[in-house]
């Protein structure tokens, strides 16, 4: 008896190490196709909240609507527009989300690599170093598609296509109505990322020192980290949703703000302080069960494709 137990502790020993293995060391392809269907499912499934959140932070005039609450935009969308209404625009993050996520993660893998972040220990600065790396290559990516994306949630849009919008936009606005607010965004996205990913890894390693593959962990650490990141980085959300939606404003104001300096500024003179929280319980509770489902997709399908192709070389 007291040899099968020994027998089995051993296989548990040896499960646990060839599971920690397979976290480490996956070829960089992998990891980048698994970030690619890791943002198509986190985009898509939590498009809804993000069309909520979108309408809340926009700048109404007083003719528009305002929206009290998460639940009274729900209703308001819904009952007047049409539940269908909440996917308008979702084309538009599929297009956008998988090579933009591929090259996050790829970026990521290898920048926390290069920087010494795969060490033992909690390595905070490599970590939030590759995060923001990763971050601004993707985001240059995937800006226009978010321009495109937040042009067709708003109130009263007139665009329905994806590509319709593009042109739309690009022929009364220019070039320029795509990348407007790519300085905010990485104001934003790089303090956003570096947070997220150094309070993922974090609590990553409280949660499951053996680094194990463990989905509950992932999903943990993965909302964890989003809802905090999303909370530190809120003012400068409703800064780029301005910039990114003036062009349909009837506001002067609005329509003249041209970096987030002056987007800022016009939030701070309408509404105070309080003009900066706008948004965030949706923004919140978006990037809460949205960082949790892309860590858990990103992790289990980077696990899987990495067994998957060890299988095949072995019987190749």
């Amino acid at each position: 008896m007291a040899s099968q137990q020994a027998v089995s502790n051993v296989e548990e020993l040896e499960q646990e190490e060839y599971d920690y293995e397979d976290l480490q060391g996956v070829p960089l392809s992998i990891s980048m196709l698994a970030g690619s269907l890791a943002g198509i499912s986190e985009h898509a499934f939590m498009f809804p909240v993000d069309v909520i959140r979108t309408r809340m932070q926009i700048l109404s005039s007083p003719s528009q609507v305002q929206y009290s609450s998460v639940l009274n935009a729900l209703t308001r969308i819904t009952s007047v527009e049409g539940a269908r209404t909440l996917w308008r625009g979702v084309n538009s993050v599929i297009l956008g989300a998988g090579p933009a996520h591929a090259l996050y993660f790829g970026t990521y893998e290898v920048m926390k690599d290069l920087t010494g972040g795969n060490r033992q220990g909690h390595q905070w600065a490599s970590t939030a170093f590759a995060g923001g790396s990763a971050t601004i290559a993707s985001d240059a990516f995937m800006n226009p598609f978010d321009v495109i994306k937040q042009r067709m949630q708003m109130e009263n849009s007139a665009h329905r296509s994806v590509f319709k919008c593009a042109r739309t936009l690009y022929q009364t606005e220019g070039l320029r109505a795509f990348y407007i607010s790519y300085p905010t965004t990485l104001t934003m996205t790089v303090p956003f990322t570096a947070v997220q990913f150094s309070v993922y890894e974090w609590a990553k390693k409280v949660l499951n020192p053996s680094e194990s593959y463990s989905p509950m962990t992932h999903v943990i650490a993965g909302g964890f980290s989003g809802g905090v990141a999303a909370a530190v980085t809120n003012p400068l959300d409703v800064a780029k949703t301005l910039l990114q939606t003036r062009g349909n404003s009837s506001d002067a104001e609005i329509r003249g703000a041209s970096g987030m300096i002056e987007a800022l500024k016009v939030i701070k003179n309408r509404e105070g302080m309080k003009g900066f929280a706008r948004g965030l319980t949706p923004r919140v509770l978006t990037f809460m069960p949205s960082n949790a489902l892309c860590w858990l997709s990103y992790e289990g399908f980077r696990f899987f494709l990495n067994q998957r192709s060890k299988e095949n070389s072995k019987t190749a």
